[in-house]
Protein backbone atom coordinates (compact mmCIF):
# COMPACT_ATOMS: atom_id res chain seq x y z
CA UNK A 1 0.00 0.00 0.00
CA UNK A 2 1.24 3.12 -0.91
CA UNK A 3 2.68 5.80 2.10
CA UNK A 4 0.26 8.66 2.11
CA UNK A 5 2.26 11.58 2.20
CA UNK A 6 3.11 13.43 5.56
CA UNK A 7 0.79 16.73 5.50
CA UNK A 8 3.32 19.69 6.32
CA UNK A 9 2.11 21.68 9.39
CA UNK A 10 4.25 22.29 12.83
CA UNK A 11 2.95 18.99 14.72
CA UNK A 12 4.29 16.90 11.96
CA UNK A 13 7.44 18.65 11.73
CA UNK A 14 9.31 15.68 13.25
CA UNK A 15 8.03 13.56 11.17
CA UNK A 16 9.43 14.93 7.97
CA UNK A 17 12.33 12.95 6.25
CA UNK A 18 15.69 13.22 7.53
CA UNK A 19 17.29 14.91 4.36
CA UNK A 20 14.67 17.78 4.60
CA UNK A 21 16.16 20.70 6.46
CA UNK A 22 13.53 21.74 9.53
CA UNK A 23 13.52 24.75 11.88
CA UNK A 24 16.40 24.50 14.00
CA UNK A 25 14.25 26.71 16.81
CA UNK A 26 11.25 27.16 19.42
CA UNK A 27 9.32 28.63 16.93
CA UNK A 28 6.65 29.55 19.78
CA UNK A 29 9.57 31.75 21.28
CA UNK A 30 9.91 33.91 18.27
CA UNK A 31 8.44 37.31 18.19
CA UNK A 32 6.93 39.60 15.34
CA UNK A 33 9.68 42.28 14.64
CA UNK A 34 9.04 42.51 10.94
CA UNK A 35 5.58 43.06 9.28
CA UNK A 36 5.66 41.94 5.37
CA UNK A 37 3.10 42.73 2.70
CA UNK A 38 3.51 40.95 -0.55
CA UNK A 39 4.16 37.13 1.24
CA UNK A 40 4.29 35.74 -2.91
CA UNK A 41 7.26 33.29 -3.83
CA UNK A 42 9.76 36.02 -3.66
CA UNK A 43 9.94 36.93 -0.21
CA UNK A 44 9.08 33.62 0.35
CA UNK A 45 12.81 32.57 -1.48
CA UNK A 46 14.78 35.58 -0.15
CA UNK A 47 13.71 37.86 2.67
CA UNK A 48 11.61 35.24 4.49
CA UNK A 49 15.32 32.71 3.65
CA UNK A 50 17.50 35.07 5.35
CA UNK A 51 15.37 35.67 8.17
CA UNK A 52 15.05 31.91 9.15
CA UNK A 53 18.86 31.18 9.03
CA UNK A 54 19.56 34.41 10.91
CA UNK A 55 16.48 32.49 13.70
CA UNK A 56 18.16 29.31 12.86
CA UNK A 57 21.74 29.63 13.66
CA UNK A 58 22.27 32.58 15.94
CA UNK A 59 19.74 32.24 18.45
CA UNK A 60 17.24 35.40 17.75
CA UNK A 61 14.11 35.44 18.60
CA UNK A 62 12.59 39.12 18.63
CA UNK A 63 12.43 38.82 14.36
CA UNK A 64 9.88 36.87 13.21
CA UNK A 65 8.09 37.92 10.29
CA UNK A 66 3.71 38.81 9.99
CA UNK A 67 2.90 38.35 6.54
CA UNK A 68 0.35 40.43 5.32
CA UNK A 69 -1.74 39.10 2.59
CA UNK A 70 -3.10 42.62 1.03
CA UNK A 71 -4.66 42.06 -1.58
CA UNK A 72 -7.97 39.83 -2.29
CA UNK A 73 -6.52 37.65 -4.75
CA UNK A 74 -3.66 36.94 -2.19
CA UNK A 75 -6.50 34.66 -0.47
CA UNK A 76 -5.24 31.36 -1.45
CA UNK A 77 -1.62 32.46 0.08
CA UNK A 78 -2.98 33.43 3.07
CA UNK A 79 -5.41 30.04 3.56
CA UNK A 80 -1.66 28.11 2.71
CA UNK A 81 -0.12 29.55 5.30
CA UNK A 82 -2.92 29.35 7.46
CA UNK A 83 -3.55 25.93 7.08
CA UNK A 84 0.64 24.92 7.27
CA UNK A 85 1.00 27.02 10.44
CA UNK A 86 3.11 29.76 8.22
CA UNK A 87 5.57 26.33 7.05
CA UNK A 88 6.17 25.88 3.62
CA UNK A 89 9.09 23.73 1.87
CA UNK A 90 11.83 26.05 -0.55
CA UNK A 91 12.96 23.92 -2.74
CA UNK A 92 16.53 25.15 -3.66
CA UNK A 93 17.14 23.40 -7.02
CA UNK A 94 20.71 23.18 -8.88
CA UNK A 95 22.02 23.45 -12.31
CA UNK A 96 22.67 19.40 -12.29
CA UNK A 97 19.31 19.07 -11.16
CA UNK A 98 19.92 18.30 -6.95
CA UNK A 99 17.30 19.80 -5.12
CA UNK A 100 17.63 20.61 -1.39
CA UNK A 101 14.49 21.45 0.43
CA UNK A 102 14.18 22.88 3.40
CA UNK A 103 10.95 23.95 5.84
CA UNK A 104 10.59 28.03 6.30
CA UNK A 105 10.03 28.79 9.66
CA UNK A 106 10.15 32.94 10.13
CA UNK A 107 6.56 33.85 9.27
CA UNK A 108 5.19 32.90 12.34
CA UNK A 109 1.87 35.55 11.67
CA UNK A 110 -0.20 36.52 8.69
CA UNK A 111 -3.35 38.19 8.27
CA UNK A 112 -5.90 38.51 5.29
CA UNK A 113 -6.45 42.32 4.72
CA UNK A 114 -9.44 42.77 2.84
CA UNK A 115 -10.99 40.88 5.90
CA UNK A 116 -9.72 42.83 8.68
CA UNK A 117 -8.12 46.30 7.79
CA UNK A 118 -7.95 47.07 11.58
CA UNK A 119 -6.32 44.51 12.57
CA UNK A 120 -3.06 44.91 10.07
CA UNK A 121 -3.17 48.78 11.07
CA UNK A 122 -2.71 47.71 14.40
CA UNK A 123 0.58 44.89 13.79
CA UNK A 124 1.85 47.95 11.63
CA UNK A 125 1.56 50.02 15.08
CA UNK A 126 3.04 47.43 17.58
CA UNK A 127 5.90 48.66 19.27
CA UNK A 128 7.51 45.39 18.82
CA UNK A 129 7.39 45.92 15.47
CA UNK A 130 10.19 47.62 13.91
CA UNK A 131 10.54 47.33 10.17
CA UNK A 132 7.92 47.16 7.40
CA UNK A 133 9.03 45.50 4.21
CA UNK A 134 7.35 45.33 1.03
CA UNK A 135 7.22 43.62 -1.89
CA UNK A 136 4.75 44.49 -3.71
CA UNK A 137 5.85 44.75 -7.58
CA UNK A 138 6.62 48.02 -9.96
CA UNK A 139 2.98 48.71 -10.15
CA UNK A 140 2.07 48.76 -6.08
CA UNK A 141 3.83 51.91 -5.98
CA UNK A 142 1.59 53.90 -7.61
CA UNK A 143 4.20 55.86 -9.88
CA UNK A 144 3.70 56.74 -13.63
CA UNK A 145 6.33 55.20 -15.60
CA UNK A 146 7.46 57.96 -17.49
CA UNK A 147 7.12 60.41 -14.42
CA UNK A 148 8.06 58.81 -11.97
CA UNK A 149 5.42 60.66 -10.33
CA UNK A 150 2.34 59.98 -7.62
CA UNK A 151 -0.81 59.60 -9.60
CA UNK A 152 -3.55 60.49 -7.13
CA UNK A 153 -6.40 59.97 -9.61
CA UNK A 154 -5.87 56.24 -8.73
CA UNK A 155 -9.45 55.42 -7.63
CA UNK A 156 -8.04 53.13 -5.24
CA UNK A 157 -6.13 55.95 -3.72
CA UNK A 158 -8.97 58.26 -3.52
CA UNK A 159 -10.99 55.28 -1.83
CA UNK A 160 -8.60 55.35 0.55
CA UNK A 161 -8.57 59.09 1.86
CA UNK A 162 -11.99 59.26 1.57
CA UNK A 163 -12.49 56.15 3.93
CA UNK A 164 -9.13 55.83 6.18
CA UNK A 165 -9.97 53.27 7.98
CA UNK A 166 -10.79 51.08 5.42
CA UNK A 167 -7.88 51.21 3.47
CA UNK A 168 -6.82 48.94 0.46
CA UNK A 169 -3.55 50.65 -0.65
CA UNK A 170 -0.27 49.78 0.85
CA UNK A 171 -0.09 53.86 1.31
CA UNK A 172 -3.45 54.19 2.98
CA UNK A 173 -2.24 50.85 5.66
CA UNK A 174 0.85 52.69 6.10
CA UNK A 175 -0.73 56.52 7.14
CA UNK A 176 -2.89 54.67 9.46
CA UNK A 177 -0.47 52.74 11.57
CA UNK A 178 2.19 55.91 11.78
CA UNK A 179 -0.73 57.94 12.59
CA UNK A 180 -1.23 55.58 15.44
CA UNK A 181 2.07 55.19 16.25
CA UNK A 182 2.59 58.89 16.55
CA UNK A 183 -0.56 59.19 18.57
CA UNK A 184 0.87 56.67 21.05
CA UNK A 185 4.29 57.90 21.59
CA UNK A 186 5.93 55.04 20.09
CA UNK A 187 9.10 55.05 18.27
CA UNK A 188 9.78 55.29 14.29
CA UNK A 189 9.72 52.91 12.26
CA UNK A 190 11.93 51.33 9.13
CA UNK A 191 9.68 51.00 6.05
CA UNK A 192 12.34 48.93 3.23
CA UNK A 193 11.22 48.04 -0.04
CA UNK A 194 12.08 44.82 -1.31
CA UNK A 195 11.30 45.16 -4.70
CA UNK A 196 13.18 45.30 -8.35
CA UNK A 197 13.12 49.35 -8.34
CA UNK A 198 16.19 51.36 -8.22
CA UNK A 199 16.54 53.57 -5.36
CA UNK A 200 13.55 51.22 -4.12
CA UNK A 201 13.41 53.06 -0.70
CA UNK A 202 13.72 56.64 -1.87
CA UNK A 203 10.09 55.70 -4.17
CA UNK A 204 8.95 54.60 -1.51
CA UNK A 205 9.87 57.39 0.69
CA UNK A 206 8.45 59.77 -1.90
CA UNK A 207 4.85 58.23 -2.84
CA UNK A 208 3.84 57.71 0.63
CA UNK A 209 5.07 61.31 1.44
CA UNK A 210 2.99 62.10 -1.46
CA UNK A 211 0.19 60.17 -0.31
CA UNK A 212 0.25 61.42 3.10
CA UNK A 213 0.88 64.84 1.77
CA UNK A 214 -3.14 64.82 0.71
CA UNK A 215 -4.87 62.25 3.19
CA UNK A 216 -2.99 63.49 6.22
CA UNK A 217 -0.71 66.29 5.84
CA UNK A 218 -0.23 66.56 9.50
CA UNK A 219 1.71 63.29 9.50
CA UNK A 220 4.83 64.53 7.39
CA UNK A 221 7.11 65.84 10.14
CA UNK A 222 7.03 62.99 12.03
CA UNK A 223 7.75 60.79 9.06
CA UNK A 224 10.49 62.51 8.02
CA UNK A 225 12.03 62.48 11.41
CA UNK A 226 11.04 59.30 12.41
CA UNK A 227 10.56 56.82 9.31
CA UNK A 228 13.42 55.78 7.62
CA UNK A 229 13.31 54.39 4.09
CA UNK A 230 16.72 52.17 3.18
CA UNK A 231 17.69 51.12 -0.27
CA UNK A 232 18.19 47.80 -1.49
CA UNK A 233 19.18 45.35 -4.17
CA UNK A 234 17.50 42.14 -4.35
CA UNK A 235 18.12 39.23 -6.68
CA UNK A 236 17.04 35.54 -6.43
CA UNK A 237 15.44 33.75 -9.46
CA UNK A 238 12.38 32.35 -8.27
CA UNK A 239 9.58 31.00 -11.21
CA UNK A 240 5.65 30.59 -10.04
CA UNK A 241 5.22 27.21 -8.36
CA UNK A 242 4.46 24.54 -10.89
CA UNK A 243 2.50 21.24 -10.05
CA UNK A 244 5.55 19.15 -10.85
CA UNK A 245 7.51 20.88 -8.01
CA UNK A 246 4.21 20.26 -5.56
CA UNK A 247 4.25 16.26 -7.12
CA UNK A 248 8.05 16.03 -6.88
CA UNK A 249 7.79 16.98 -2.82
CA UNK A 250 5.28 14.43 -2.77
CA UNK A 251 6.82 11.71 -4.78
CA UNK A 252 10.20 12.25 -3.59
CA UNK A 253 10.18 13.66 -0.13
CA UNK A 254 7.00 12.29 1.07
CA UNK A 255 5.03 15.90 2.13
CA UNK A 256 2.38 17.15 1.12
CA UNK A 257 2.80 21.25 0.93
CA UNK A 258 -0.02 22.83 -1.12
CA UNK A 259 2.31 26.17 -1.97
CA UNK A 260 6.28 25.23 -1.88
CA UNK A 261 8.67 27.56 -3.65
CA UNK A 262 11.57 26.37 -5.81
CA UNK A 263 14.48 28.89 -6.59
CA UNK A 264 18.30 28.83 -8.00
CA UNK A 265 20.90 28.23 -5.09
CA UNK A 266 22.29 32.30 -6.12
CA UNK A 267 20.78 34.28 -3.89
CA UNK A 268 22.31 38.11 -2.78
CA UNK A 269 20.73 41.09 -0.97
CA UNK A 270 22.64 44.25 -0.84
CA UNK A 271 21.30 46.78 1.73
CA UNK A 272 21.44 50.69 2.92
CA UNK A 273 22.46 50.36 6.83
CA UNK A 274 20.03 53.27 7.36
CA UNK A 275 17.67 52.11 10.00
CA UNK A 276 16.29 54.13 12.75
CA UNK A 277 14.66 51.57 15.30
CA UNK A 278 17.22 48.68 14.52
CA UNK A 279 17.56 45.67 12.87
CA UNK A 280 18.64 42.01 12.22
CA UNK A 281 22.02 40.77 11.71
CA UNK A 282 21.21 39.92 7.79
CA UNK A 283 24.43 40.16 7.41
CA UNK A 284 25.60 37.07 9.38
CA UNK A 285 23.86 34.73 7.16
CA UNK A 286 25.03 36.67 3.95
CA UNK A 287 23.36 39.94 3.00
CA UNK A 288 25.35 43.03 2.49
CA UNK A 289 25.15 45.93 4.24
CA UNK A 290 26.84 49.15 2.68
CA UNK A 291 26.69 52.93 2.40
CA UNK A 292 25.51 53.24 -0.83
CA UNK A 293 23.64 50.60 -3.27
CA UNK A 294 23.01 52.43 -6.23
CA UNK A 295 26.04 50.78 -7.97
CA UNK A 296 24.62 47.62 -6.96
CA UNK A 297 20.88 47.89 -7.81
CA UNK A 298 21.93 49.79 -11.23
CA UNK A 299 24.01 46.88 -12.06
CA UNK A 300 20.84 44.17 -11.27
CA UNK A 301 18.51 46.18 -12.72
CA UNK A 302 20.35 46.71 -16.16
CA UNK A 303 21.60 43.00 -16.47
CA UNK A 304 19.58 40.15 -14.11
CA UNK A 305 16.31 42.26 -14.98
CA UNK A 306 17.28 43.77 -18.22
CA UNK A 307 18.63 40.48 -19.47
CA UNK A 308 14.78 39.15 -19.04
CA UNK A 309 13.39 41.85 -20.94
CA UNK A 310 15.77 40.66 -23.53
CA UNK A 311 14.29 36.96 -23.92
CA UNK A 312 11.00 37.25 -22.86
CA UNK A 313 9.03 38.17 -26.12
CA UNK A 314 12.18 37.63 -27.90
CA UNK A 315 12.12 33.90 -26.93
CA UNK A 316 7.97 33.44 -26.68
CA UNK A 317 8.06 34.82 -30.17
CA UNK A 318 10.06 32.03 -31.83
CA UNK A 319 7.97 29.31 -29.62
CA UNK A 320 9.74 28.66 -26.62
CA UNK A 321 8.01 28.71 -22.89
CA UNK A 322 10.82 28.66 -20.59
CA UNK A 323 14.36 30.85 -19.82
CA UNK A 324 16.21 27.78 -20.04
CA UNK A 325 14.93 26.70 -23.30
CA UNK A 326 15.19 29.62 -24.65
CA UNK A 327 19.03 29.86 -23.46
CA UNK A 328 19.96 26.26 -24.67
CA UNK A 329 18.91 27.92 -28.46
CA UNK A 330 22.48 29.45 -29.45
CA UNK A 331 20.71 32.10 -31.44
CA UNK A 332 18.65 33.83 -28.05
CA UNK A 333 21.89 33.29 -25.80
CA UNK A 334 24.19 34.92 -28.40
CA UNK A 335 21.68 37.67 -28.31
CA UNK A 336 21.41 38.30 -24.45
CA UNK A 337 24.73 38.15 -24.47
CA UNK A 338 25.55 40.74 -26.92
CA UNK A 339 22.82 42.38 -25.51
CA UNK A 340 24.67 42.91 -21.90
CA UNK A 341 28.10 43.10 -23.43
CA UNK A 342 27.39 45.70 -25.93
CA UNK A 343 24.57 47.97 -24.94
CA UNK A 344 23.67 47.42 -20.76
CA UNK A 345 27.26 46.97 -20.10
CA UNK A 346 29.22 50.40 -20.98
CA UNK A 347 26.60 52.57 -18.64
CA UNK A 348 27.51 50.88 -15.51
CA UNK A 349 29.18 52.22 -13.32
CA UNK A 350 32.14 50.71 -11.09
CA UNK A 351 30.63 48.15 -8.54
CA UNK A 352 32.91 48.12 -5.15
CA UNK A 353 34.14 44.30 -4.91
CA UNK A 354 31.84 43.31 -8.09
CA UNK A 355 33.49 41.40 -11.38
CA UNK A 356 31.16 42.54 -13.57
CA UNK A 357 32.75 40.28 -16.36
CA UNK A 358 32.66 37.38 -13.81
CA UNK A 359 29.19 38.14 -12.92
CA UNK A 360 27.87 38.31 -16.52
CA UNK A 361 29.29 34.22 -17.17
CA UNK A 362 27.09 33.77 -13.09
CA UNK A 363 24.25 35.04 -14.77
CA UNK A 364 23.91 33.17 -18.19
CA UNK A 365 24.74 30.46 -16.14
CA UNK A 366 22.09 31.16 -13.60
CA UNK A 367 19.98 31.61 -17.03
CA UNK A 368 20.60 28.21 -18.66
CA UNK A 369 19.55 26.26 -15.73
CA UNK A 370 16.99 23.30 -17.07
CA UNK A 371 15.81 23.19 -13.65
CA UNK A 372 14.31 26.46 -12.75
CA UNK A 373 11.32 26.28 -15.18
CA UNK A 374 10.94 29.75 -15.59
CA UNK A 375 8.39 30.76 -17.95
CA UNK A 376 8.52 33.48 -20.39
CA UNK A 377 5.04 35.05 -19.68
CA UNK A 378 6.13 35.66 -16.12
CA UNK A 379 8.96 37.37 -17.28
CA UNK A 380 7.02 39.42 -19.39
CA UNK A 381 3.72 40.14 -17.49
CA UNK A 382 3.20 43.60 -16.42
CA UNK A 383 5.77 44.77 -18.85
CA UNK A 384 4.11 48.22 -19.49
CA UNK A 385 5.54 48.62 -15.15
CA UNK A 386 8.68 46.61 -16.28
CA UNK A 387 10.58 48.17 -19.15
CA UNK A 388 10.54 51.86 -18.31
CA UNK A 389 12.41 50.75 -14.53
CA UNK A 390 14.21 47.91 -16.59
CA UNK A 391 15.09 48.74 -20.52
CA UNK A 392 14.49 52.77 -21.00
CA UNK A 393 16.97 53.70 -18.53
CA UNK A 394 20.30 51.68 -20.67
CA UNK A 395 18.33 53.13 -23.98
CA UNK A 396 18.28 56.09 -22.44
CA UNK A 397 21.72 56.46 -21.22
CA UNK A 398 22.92 55.03 -24.40
CA UNK A 399 20.99 57.23 -26.46
CA UNK A 400 23.16 60.84 -24.89
CA UNK A 401 26.61 59.08 -25.44
CA UNK A 402 25.57 58.50 -29.68
CA UNK A 403 25.25 53.99 -29.11
CA UNK A 404 23.44 52.08 -31.55
CA UNK A 405 21.29 49.82 -29.47
CA UNK A 406 20.01 47.48 -31.92
CA UNK A 407 18.95 44.62 -29.84
CA UNK A 408 17.26 47.12 -27.82
CA UNK A 409 15.30 48.27 -30.68
CA UNK A 410 14.53 44.60 -31.41
CA UNK A 411 13.80 44.02 -27.85
CA UNK A 412 10.94 46.74 -28.29
CA UNK A 413 9.42 45.76 -31.75
CA UNK A 414 9.14 42.02 -30.59
CA UNK A 415 6.62 43.39 -27.73
CA UNK A 416 5.04 45.40 -30.53
CA UNK A 417 4.60 42.25 -32.76
CA UNK A 418 3.93 40.23 -29.73
CA UNK A 419 0.71 42.48 -28.75
CA UNK A 420 -0.51 42.33 -32.35
CA UNK A 421 -0.74 38.72 -32.48
CA UNK A 422 -2.12 37.80 -28.60
CA UNK A 423 -5.77 37.83 -27.58
CA UNK A 424 -6.21 40.38 -25.18
CA UNK A 425 -7.00 37.51 -22.80
CA UNK A 426 -3.96 36.09 -22.82
CA UNK A 427 -1.83 39.57 -21.95
CA UNK A 428 -0.55 39.95 -18.44
CA UNK A 429 -0.68 43.51 -18.39
CA UNK A 430 -3.07 46.39 -16.64
CA UNK A 431 -2.41 48.83 -19.72
CA UNK A 432 -3.38 45.71 -22.01
CA UNK A 433 -5.93 47.96 -23.90
CA UNK A 434 -3.90 50.49 -24.79
CA UNK A 435 -1.18 48.48 -25.29
CA UNK A 436 -3.06 46.59 -27.75
CA UNK A 437 -4.65 49.56 -29.25
CA UNK A 438 -2.01 51.47 -30.29
CA UNK A 439 0.33 47.87 -31.43
CA UNK A 440 -2.54 47.22 -34.13
CA UNK A 441 -2.62 51.10 -35.01
CA UNK A 442 1.09 50.44 -35.81
CA UNK A 443 -0.02 48.26 -38.18
CA UNK A 444 -3.35 50.07 -39.91
CA UNK A 445 -2.02 53.72 -39.34
CA UNK A 446 0.98 55.33 -37.54
CA UNK A 447 3.75 52.71 -37.52
CA UNK A 448 5.41 54.11 -34.60
CA UNK A 449 1.98 54.62 -32.62
CA UNK A 450 3.47 51.93 -29.99
CA UNK A 451 6.44 53.53 -29.22
CA UNK A 452 4.83 56.64 -28.79
CA UNK A 453 3.33 55.55 -25.48
CA UNK A 454 5.02 58.35 -23.51
CA UNK A 455 3.96 56.96 -19.98
CA UNK A 456 6.25 54.52 -21.16
CA UNK A 457 8.72 55.10 -23.49
CA UNK A 458 8.73 58.80 -22.81
CA UNK A 459 10.32 60.95 -26.00
CA UNK A 460 12.09 57.60 -27.67
CA UNK A 461 9.37 58.02 -30.93
CA UNK A 462 11.18 61.26 -31.73
CA UNK A 463 15.14 59.93 -31.50
CA UNK A 464 15.27 59.45 -35.13
CA UNK A 465 17.62 57.33 -35.30
CA UNK A 466 16.74 54.85 -32.53
CA UNK A 467 12.54 54.85 -34.44
CA UNK A 468 14.65 54.33 -37.77
CA UNK A 469 15.39 51.22 -36.23
CA UNK A 470 12.93 50.08 -34.77
CA UNK A 471 10.45 50.06 -37.79
CA UNK A 472 13.28 48.10 -39.54
CA UNK A 473 12.91 45.56 -36.78
CA UNK A 474 9.50 45.62 -35.98
CA UNK A 475 8.44 44.91 -40.64
CA UNK A 476 11.67 42.52 -40.19
CA UNK A 477 9.73 40.50 -37.31
CA UNK A 478 6.50 40.46 -38.86
CA UNK A 479 7.68 39.47 -42.07
CA UNK A 480 10.82 37.12 -41.16
CA UNK A 481 10.31 35.81 -37.80
CA UNK A 482 12.38 37.46 -34.91
CA UNK A 483 14.92 33.97 -35.36
CA UNK A 484 16.21 35.33 -38.97
CA UNK A 485 15.81 38.85 -37.61
CA UNK A 486 18.52 37.99 -34.96
CA UNK A 487 21.12 36.07 -37.32
CA UNK A 488 21.16 39.10 -39.56
CA UNK A 489 20.98 41.81 -36.96
CA UNK A 490 23.99 43.40 -38.22
CA UNK A 491 22.80 43.99 -41.66
CA UNK A 492 20.23 45.76 -40.40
Amino acid sequence: MEQKAIKLNAKNLSSLPKEVSVPAYDRSKVKTGIVHVGIGGFHRAHQAFYTDQLLAEHGVTDWGICGIALLDHDKRIYDTLVDQDGLYNLMITAADGTTHTKVIGSIVEYLFAPENPNAVIEKMADPDVKIITLTITEGGYNFNPATGKFMPENPAIQADIVNPEKPATIFGYLTQAIKRRKERGLKGITIQSCDNIQQNGAVAKEMLLAYITLAAPGLLNWVKENISFPNAMVDRITPVTSQEAIDLLDTQFGIADAWPVVCEPFCQWIIEDDFINGRPDWNLVGAQFVKDVHPYEKMKIRLVNGGHVALGFTGYLNGYTFVYETMADPVFFNFVKDFLDEEATPILDEVPGIDVEEYKKTLMQRFSNPYIKDQLTRIFSESSAKIPKFLMPTINDQLVKGVSLKRAALILAAWCHYLEKTAIKEVQDEMKQLLIKEATESIKGDPLAFLKIASIFGDIAEKEEFSFQYLLFLNGVRKEGVAKVINTIDQY
